[in-house]
C-alpha cells in the first residue's frame, strides 16, 4: 500500500461498529510506534488473534484511517543534507503550472496548498545552497518565492494524535 491514498477519511461507523473502537486505537498506537511489528506480536500485545488484528488492519486500510506505509530515509545520507521550506506567491492563471512542476521536481519532497497571502509551501531537498537556487529558478517564472532553511527540526513528523483509550 502507497502513502497518499484518496481514500475517504475514516468517521463514525462501519457496519455498525465504531471504526475507532478501544482496541483500534491501541492497534495504531502499537504501529505508530513500531511500524514493522508482526501480526503475531500484535496480537500477543494486544491481547486477541493474529486473523483479529489481519482484519482490524484490512479494515483500517480499506476504510482510509492507515494512508499507507512507507520508509524514512535520512535525505542526508542520500546526499541531501540542506533542507527549506518554500512559500510561493503564484502569478494569475499559474497554480495549476505550479502543481505540475511541484509534481516533477524530485527535490520537492512535500507540496501544500495553504491559506494566506502564499497560496503554496514546500519542503525542498537538495545538496548545497546553490541546489535550492536552481530549484528556485524553476518556480519564479510563475510566482514569487520566499524561503527559509531548515537550521534544525526539534519535533520530527510523526502522526497525528491518537483518541485516549480507557484507562489510559
Amino acid at each position: 500500500m502507497s502513502s497518499g491514498t484518496n481514500a475517504e477519511p475514516a468517521v463514525g461507523f462501519q457496519n455498525e461498529k465504531p471504526l475507532l473502537d478501544e482496541l483500534n486505537v491501541r492497534l495504531l498506537k502499537e504501529l505508530t510506534e513500531e511500524p514493522r511489528l508482526r501480526t503475531t506480536e500484535l496480537a500477543r500485545r494486544l491481547g486477541v488473534s493474529a486473523p483479529t488484528v489481519r482484519e482490524r488492519v484490512t479494515r483500517l486500510e480499506e476504510s482510509g484511517v492507515i494512508r499507507g506505509y512507507r520508509l524514512d530515509i535520512d535525505p542526508a545520507a542520500l546526499g541531501l543534507p540542506v533542507a527549506a521550506w518554500v512559500r510561493l506567491r503564484p502569478g494569475p492563471g499559474q497554480i495549476p503550472r505550479i502543481i505540475e512542476l511541484a509534481g516533477r521536481t524530485p527535490e520537492v519532497v512535500e507540496c501544500h496548498r495553504i491559506s494566506g497571502a502564499d497560496c503554496f509551501l514546500m519542503r525542498v531537498q537538495v545538496h548545497a545552497i546553490s541546489g535550492l537556487e536552481e530549484v528556485l529558478d524553476k518556480f519564479l517564472v510563475h510566482g514569487q518565492t520566499t524561503s527559509s532553511f531548515i537550521v534544525s527540526t526539534p519535533v520530527e513528523s510523526r502522526s497525528a494524535p491518537l483518541p485516549s483509550t480507557r484507562g489510559q
